[in-house]
């Protein structure tokens, strides 16, 4: 090279016309990422406020006008009706225990510049999480902790089951902040209700993905199955639980809970499924119908892959349930393909994302 050659030198400050037009586009697209993730957010958080304080009112309105007012029996008769009619028209986020969530969110929360102000940084779902602390300044200390640190409901559980308030440690807790968006943000399945996007939501893990289907394949090879419904909600104790998958068996006249569990089989899982049955079988079992049946599916060799519960009192129900079923075998190789295939596409989403994040695929349900 020519040093004297002024075309030849090197000058750091500049540069090739392709390598300014690539820094320029990474400029932009740095710039565009950051608009939309800022409306992003300002859209969540609106929609979450308005969704809380929508609540709140409707708890405040049946407190103090219906359950204030008039003996009790007759406001439990009141409250009954009121979200009977309120569900035909708006959907199961009013039934009647949502509804009396509603009126125990008024009445713990009793201020609504305080609410209003809370419902910025707390969606609903982290104010049912609140509800069942019997302490009132326990509740102040994790709301306010959520709105400080932007925590999402799962770490605001995190901070409860560690006592993060009897203890006072919030701030050295293994509690990380949480993203400018809260991940759970929209797969809150009440917000989701709320707009009528009911099974509008997709969880980035391997059970949500491979969940669809699952349930194609128990519908194709199951016969007498019939869908019912995805991501079961049931209120226990106050606390919400969802079922993986509920269908109905036509011919013997049952309903068949469905778990999925990435991984071996735990005995806990079978307490779980026990729980499940027992809620079904009191507030969804129809005259007419059997016990409820529960189908647990695990990914990985264990003791045990795929359990029955709730038959063993009935032996019969078991062979004629499997004669519904392909072999145990079998079903437990499609288990293990279906996994495959959700990891090939899960890393193609990482490998090739598209604009909402997702791999273009229909979502697979709805926790």
């Amino acid at each position: 090279m020519d040093e004297h050659n002024p075309a030849q030198r090197s000058d750091p400050e500049r540069r090739h016309p392709l390598e300014t037009q690539v820094t320029g586009e990474v400029e932009l697209v740095e710039r565009v990422s950051a608009l939309i993730e800022q409306a992003r957010e300002s859209i969540a958080s609106y929609a979450n406020a308005t969704l809380t304080m929508t609540y709140w009112r409707v708890g405040a309105i049946i407190d103090i006008e219906v359950l204030g007012s008039r003996r009790a029996d007759y406001g439990e008769q009141i409250v009954a009706s009121l979200a009977r009619q309120l569900t035909e028209h708006f959907g199961r986020g009013f039934e009647e225990k949502n509804l009396r969530r509603m009126i125990k969110f008024a009445q713990q929360f009793p201020d609504s510049e305080i609410v209003a102000s809370l419902a910025r940084q707390l969606s609903w779902t982290h104010f049912v999480t609140l509800m069942p602390l019997k302490s009132e300044a326990a509740r102040t200390f994790y709301a306010e902790h959520v709105a400080a640190g932007r925590l999402t409901v799962r770490e605001l559980r995190r901070a409860i089951q560690r006592k993060a308030y009897e203890r006072r440690e919030i701030a050295d807790s293994q509690i990380g902040p949480g993203s400018t968006v809260p991940a759970d943000t929209f797969s809150d399945p009440y917000l989701l209700d709320f707009l009528g996007l009911h099974d509008g939501y997709a969880e980035a893990d391997l059970e949500a993905a491979i969940l669809r289907d699952l349930e194609s394949f128990l519908l194709e090879v199951g016969g007498g199955l019939t869908f019912v419904e995805r991501q079961k909600r049931m209120v226990i104790d106050d606390k919400d639980f969802h079922l993986d998958l509920l269908l109905y068996h036509r011919t013997l006249r049952r309903l068949v809970a469905v778990e999925l569990k990435i991984g071996e089989f735990d005995a806990r899982h079978e307490g779980q499924m026990k729980l499940y049955l027992k809620w079904l079988d009191r507030y969804e079992r129809h005259d007419g119908e059997e016990a409820p049946i529960g189908l647990i599916l695990c990914t990985e060799a264990s003791r045990e892959q795929v359990e029955l519960l709730e038959m063993h009192k009935d032996g019969i129900v078991v062979a004629e349930y499997w004669t519904a079923l392909p072999p145990k075998h079998e079903l437990e190789q499609r288990l293990r393909g279906m996994l495959r295939s959700a990891r090939e596409r899960l890393a193609r989403r990482r490998l090739l994302p598209t604009g909402d994040g997702r791999d273009g695929e229909a979502p697979p349900h709805g926790s």
